[in-house]
């Protein structure tokens, strides 16, 4: 069996003479495809049968870029969350201040409306605390007598008599409120005139109207204002409304409580009431300077009816 031997060295075109002929073959396909392009329908199979091919290599990258992208997105989305929170908060405290605001602008508006339909000179008071004792009702207010108050003095809201001064410091006062346990008023009912004394319950909303007859012309809804007997309040301010009556003819007395019309715990803002004290007005009631001074007037002489003894 004959055997042919190979050559040891494999001759044949050298690379750049293959290089040559690769250009020249790419040049004239080009040249052609771009004057008549023939190679239009080549390149979109060759387009087609490769596509598969690339869609396969980009689904690693792809299946990276989701990954990464849910990490981020749901992260980017947390924090979102939490800005919006923290704005919501900030907005729903601005807004509670906002109605804050428009409350206590409405309330003073009303103590306003009520300081010019009151007689006589009055100062506005902010409440500063409550009495820490919850059996008794009272409130500190922001002005003492280096600003005019004094013991005494009257304390009204917009919507009526809210109690008393009883201590004033330099720069605080104590106000004692009408719902206080045994604290007195004179009223009278504004339908009939009726006169009586209203007192505190000590409860936070209630006051008691006794020594009332059974038989006084007395009703459910009926006002009570201060009647003016005291000195301390002005006539005519809304004090309670009569919440419950209850008659019993085995009783002298009819058991009614009443309702204040006043704020005595809601309000921050109240009216203290400078009425002139009684020895101001005893001092303006004096003799004028010329008595003081020694000068003659002349006696005023009344005359009494005939029969009567001018010296009782």
């Amino acid at each position: 069996m004959d055997s042919q031997s190979q050559p040891f060295f494999v001759r044949g075109p050298s690379a750049g003479a293959r290089l040559l002929f690769f250009m020249a073959i790419s040049l004239v396909l080009m040249v052609i495809d771009a004057r008549f392009n023939y190679l239009q329908r080549v390149r979109e199979t060759l387009t087609a049968a490769v596509y598969p091919l690339q869609r396969l290599a980009q689904m690693p990258g792809q299946a990276l870029e989701r990954v990464n992208g849910f990490f981020v997105t749901q992260q980017k989305l947390q924090q979102d969350n939490l800005a919006i929170r923290q704005q919501l908060l900030e907005q729903s405290q601005q807004l509670q201040r906002m109605k804050a605001l428009e409350a206590e602008a409405a309330t003073l508006r009303r103590i306003l409306g009520a300081k010019e339909q009151v007689p006589g000179t009055s100062m506005l008071v902010e409440l500063l605390h409550v009495d820490r004792n919850p059996f008794l009702r009272k409130i500190v207010v922001n002005k003492g007598t280096q600003d005019g108050v004094l013991a005494g003095q009257a304390v009204i809201d917009a919507d009526g008599v809210v109690g008393q001064v009883t201590l004033s410091s330099p720069f605080s006062s104590e106000v004692t409120l009408i719902t206080e346990k045994g604290q007195p008023m004179p009223v009278m009912v504004q339908r009939t005139g009726l006169r009586a004394v209203l007192f505190g319950s000590g409860r936070p909303n209630a006051l008691e109207l006794p020594f009332v007859p059974v038989n006084a012309d007395i009703e459910n809804g009926d006002v009570l204002v201060t009647s003016g007997i005291d000195g301390v309040y002005p006539p005519g301010l809304p004090v309670a409304t009569v919440s419950n009556i209850e008659r019993n003819a085995a009783y002298v007395f009819a058991k009614i409580t009443c309702s204040p019309a006043a704020g005595v715990d809601r309000n921050k803002f109240y009216l203290v009431l400078q009425v002139p004290r009684i020895d101001d007005t005893a001092k303006s009631s004096r003799p004028s300077l010329a008595i003081e001074k020694g000068e003659k007037i002349k006696q005023v002489v009344v005359p009494t009816p005939s029969g009567a003894n001018p010296n009782p």
